[in-house]
């Protein structure tokens, strides 16, 4: 007697399941098998798409600026002065670009000029802030003859192998410098216009941020639910109060420490005061690391002018990181970074691996809102399961009933 076959939906799901991860497997082998390719497109498209990116970076760093400047323009005593409505708009947008082609304009035409001086001349002196170097630690160590020769040894070792690299690599490679030159100016033409591109973009994303803000919320409510899209808009706010505060913040508490560095260097009268300044102010921007990298190299360059100056500078810099670390940081950042220096060193580090110097920078901002999403996805769950969220209970945590859900805590607290 023949069995008729049954049909079930159950073998249409089995099949569709099969069907798509042998799909999967399949896509995912072609991926890793044409991984340069999809690099070298997706550089490329990055590269198209540069003017853009750098519009949206200027757009949200110079928004806070524009908000407060169409405030301050739409105020009832600007209004007398026929500022209002869009005209305000575009008065902040038009003073907040050329606040940033000001500080663009004066980094170019009056510091780098500078810089590139300071390291022409530490270049150029370099042989005779060798010779005055040994000689004065010839000078310290004269009572300690078995250090002065094993420092001795150590510096002509170092001078060897300087000159080594001089005349066996910088030298020989000496014909390749004008095709550099060539390509570096391309580049410097290339940023230029990828800036002048990304001004108009970040002034038209300026004026019309409401459209794009209103563009972006039909989509998120048309594509997911409610209370799903809800969610989705608080991390996103969430994500930009903790971006724009930290950014803003750091820049804002670099600029100062730059300043009071110059200021200080100026009076004690140091080497190189603006390039000292420069550095630690770049540097101060990554947090927990950036005062030791920038103070080793500026350190060292004061050191092959004035070894005295360079111990007063150390002193000063551990006294203004101490300024900055307790008073001046805590007073412009506040509460941004909500983690512990644990996680702000593994997220300098991992940042800096993945990204380099942009990643040591915005390392610390990614990890606070994923580490923040985590927590609250544990919250969720430790809720779900009628268990407590605090830390301290869990830190005097000695076992939870499984059948009645109980606590118990250890009476010793260890």
């Amino acid at each position: 007697m023949r069995r008729h076959f049954r049909w079930d939906k159950k073998y249409l799901y089995w099949g569709i399941t099969a069907f798509l991860v042998i799909s999967a497997s399949v896509l995912f082998y072609m991926l890793l098998h044409h991984l340069p390719e999809i690099q070298g497109m997706w550089s490329k498209i990055v590269t198209i798409l540069a003017p853009f990116i750098w519009g949206l970076v200027l757009a949200y760093l110079l928004l806070p600026l524009t908000r407060a400047l169409e405030k301050l323009f739409s105020s009832p005593r600007m209004r007398k002065a026929h500022i209002k409505g869009k005209f305000a708009r575009i008065a902040a947008i038009v003073v907040s670009e050329i606040v940033l082609l000001v500080i663009l304009t004066a980094f170019v035409l009056l510091i780098l000029p500078q810089l590139y001086s300071s390291i022409e001349t530490i270049v150029v002196n370099s042989p005779e802030y060798y010779k005055k170097m040994t000689d004065w630690l010839e000078l310290r160590l004269e009572d300690h003859p078995e250090v002065e020769q094993y420092v001795s040894q150590a510096l002509e070792t170092l001078s060897n192998q300087l000159m080594d690299i001089v005349n066996n690599r910088l030298l020989p490679s000496m014909g390749s410098v004008l095709s550099s030159l060539t390509t570096g100016v391309f580049a410097a033409l290339k940023g230029v216009y990828n800036l002048i591109v990304g001004i108009i973009v970040s002034i038209y994303l300026l004026a019309n941020r409401e459209i794009a803000k209103a563009g972006f919320r039909k989509v998120l409510y048309s594509v997911f639910s409610i209370e799903t899209a809800e969610k989705i808009r608080a991390g996103l706010v969430f994500t930009d109060k903790t971006f724009m505060g930290f950014l803003s913040g750091k820049l804002l508490d670099s600029a100062i420490i730059g300043l009071i560095c110059y200021i200080v260097c100026a009076i004690l009268k140091m080497p190189y005061t603006l390039l000292v300044s420069v550095i630690i102010g770049l540097t101060n921007i990554i947090p927990f690391f950036g005062p030791l990298i920038g103070a080793v190299p500026s350190a060292f360059i004061i050191l092959l002018v004035d070894p005295l100056k360079c111990l007063i500078f150390v002193v000063f810099i551990v006294v203004l990181q101490q300024i900055d670390g307790n008073i001046i940081g805590p007073k412009i950042l506040g509460s941004t970074v909500g983690i512990n220096g644990f996680w702000v060193m593994f997220s300098i580090i991992l940042g800096g691996g993945l990204f380099s110097f942009a990643g040591m920078i915005l390392g610390v901002p990614v990890f606070v809102v994923l580490y923040t999403a985590l927590s609250a996805l544990v919250d969720k769950q430790l809720r779900r399961n009628d268990l407590p969220q605090d830390f301290d209970t869990y830190a005097r945590l000695d076992y939870i009933d499984a059948a009645t859900r109980e606590v118990h805590l250890k009476k010793d607290g260890n």
